[in-house]
């Protein structure tokens, strides 16, 4: 690796590093990782489409508001989804009314990819990590104590996920700066924004959507779901920093030990160091920083939009507060990282042609999104959603409200597997969900932080989680080691997520 042995401080190889982008550079995304997981989607894909040959075909009408409506249930015995929409069902994926959610993350990932490139080669993520390193050597598990609750906090309240793509590669890397592993730097990034959903507190799409479709008052609640967000953070927290003593102790007991290597190589703590003397790249960080700034600024405008819009239940304010976050994700942070390319040294051509280089280095991630959006396509053209749902609510009549309330968890945390949109399940479940709360005795309050367990834990687990599968792939984590990796940390969040159920049925929690 000659790069290591030349200064960063010489700003005409800053310069002259956008002509040809080296394939260390950038976000990595390993391909045996992405391979595996990919077969696995495919077959989950003919699955899906078997069973919308076998099961009964049906359908409940819903209302004005896209909720369904309980006991409105037909069979549809004339129609069978047909087998050519099923083998052609990731092109039409994109046909379907919910092909804009998935077109938006195809968005965000490609632009995440372009960006980080160009922060790669002119210093700026080495800046960041160096500079972050330092003020928290001395206090190193406070660094994870902060990172872990910043994370939660914005998903917690602002509903940020997708956001959080772009904290994984630098979280990796100031992770193993710290003698821990990359596991660590994902479990301080993308899990810490996955457990802020478990944990939402006035989350606008898993708790204001919910409350909204529960006929609740909006935040109402709130004192249970406070205590959740503080019990989660701190299981958490225990959990990564007792895995960072023991990764500490015994680096090769890590799952990533040999992939770790790669980027160790990479970003070496005293190359990095160096970065910190060069002016250019100091001022280029402090734009890209901006940028962050304003994505965050963005989110926040967007968070307050969507709670205006459901209290005075302005559905054109709802839809931009919902989608405005990750608007501002997809301007300002590419437009931060060009701006921040140009003062380091990157200009015109070679600018751009650095940042599509970083476009193409991402670019295998896309078929695994497109398999994600064909099987949610063939279960809503399948029409056998709604058949398993009719068949739920029919089975937890007369059960008690503590068993209806595990059962409610369990299915939403496998229709999670299906329908990853937590906007989606929520029209899709909540409302016949509220009215088996009335027709057991459970009160409608329980519904919430049922739903926020089940949709938010799901988010790391499931391979149709498109998030979760470019966080691992990032670092070469296979799925089977990632998996491995948070068994005891999913055992620990069952129990909690269990008791909270069962206390609040006990308590009468409204």
């Amino acid at each position: 690796m000659k790069d290591k042995k030349k200064s960063i401080n010489d700003t005409k190889e800053i310069a002259s590093a956008g002509e040809n982008a080296k394939s260390s550079e950038g976000l990595n995304i390993d391909k045996k990782t992405l391979f595996g997981i990919a077969a696995l989607l495919l077959i989950i894909l003919i699955f899906v489409g078997a069973l919308t040959q076998v099961l009964p075909r049906g359908e409940f009408q819903v209302d004005e508001n896209g909720s369904v409506i309980n006991g409105t249930y037909t069979v549809n015995e004339e129609y069978k989804l047909p087998l050519w929409k099923i083998v052609a069902s990731p092109v039409l994926a994109f046909t379907s009314d919910k092909a804009s959610v998935g077109l938006a993350i195809i968005a965000i990932i490609v632009l995440v990819g372009g960006t980080f490139l160009i922060l790669d080669k002119i210093g700026v993520l080495k800046y960041i990590m160096a500079s972050i390193v330092n003020r928290f050597q001395s206090r190193r598990y406070m660094l994870i104590a902060v990172m872990v609750f910043a994370g939660m906090f914005l998903s917690s309240t602002a509903g940020v996920l997708e956001e959080s793509l772009t904290l994984v590669p630098i979280a990796v890397a100031i992770s193993l700066a710290m003698g821990w592993d990359s596991l660590t730097g994902i479990g301080m990034s993308f899990v810490a924004v996955a457990f802020g959903f478990t944990a939402a507190t006035f989350n606008p799409f898993n708790v204001i959507t919910v409350q909204k479709l529960a006929d609740l008052p909006v935040l109402s609640g709130m004192w249970l779901r406070l205590i959740i967000f503080a019990v989660v953070y701190a299981s958490l927290t225990a959990f990564l920093i007792f895995y960072a003593k023991k990764i500490e102790k015994h680096p090769e007991k890590s799952p990533a030990y040999e992939t770790d290597q790669k980027i160790r190589d990479k970003y070496p703590i005293e190359l990095c160091r160096e970065t910190l003397g060069n002016e250019k790249i100091g001022k280029a960080t402090r734009v890209f920083v901006i940028s962050l700034f304003c994505v965050l600024a963005g989110t926040l405008a967007s968070f307050i939009m969507s709670i205006a819009g459901t209290k005075t239940e302005n559905e054109t304010l709802m839809t931009i507060g919902s989608y405005a976050s990750m608007g501002c994700m997809a301007v300002f942070f590419p437009i931060g990282g060009l701006l921040a390319g140009h003062v380091a040294g990157l200009r015109g051509k070679k600018l751009f042609a650095a940042f599509f280089q970083g476009v193409k280095t991402i670019l295998p991630v896309l078929p695994l999104i497109i398999f994600i959006l064909a099987i949610t396509y063939v279960l809503d053209e399948g029409m056998i959603m709604h058949t398993v749902l009719n068949a739920l609510s029919g089975a937890l009549e007369g059960i008690s409200p503590y068993g209806v309330i595990l059962l409610m968890f369990l299915f939403t945390a496998l229709l999670e597997f299906f329908v990853s949109s937590g906007t989606a399940k929520a029209f899709l479940i909540v409302p016949l969900m509220a009215i088996l709360c009335d027709l057991t005795g459970l009160n409608r309050q329980s519904v919430v932080i049922t739903f926020c367990f089940a949709d938010g834990f799901t988010n790391m687990l499931y391979p149709t989680s498109g998030l979760m599968i470019i966080a691992i792939g990032m670092v070469g984590v296979s799925y089977r080691k990632w998996i491995k990796w948070t068994a005891k940390l999913f055992i620990i969040e069952a129990f909690i997520s269990v008791f909270f159920m069962l206390f609040s049925v006990a308590v009468g929690y409204h």
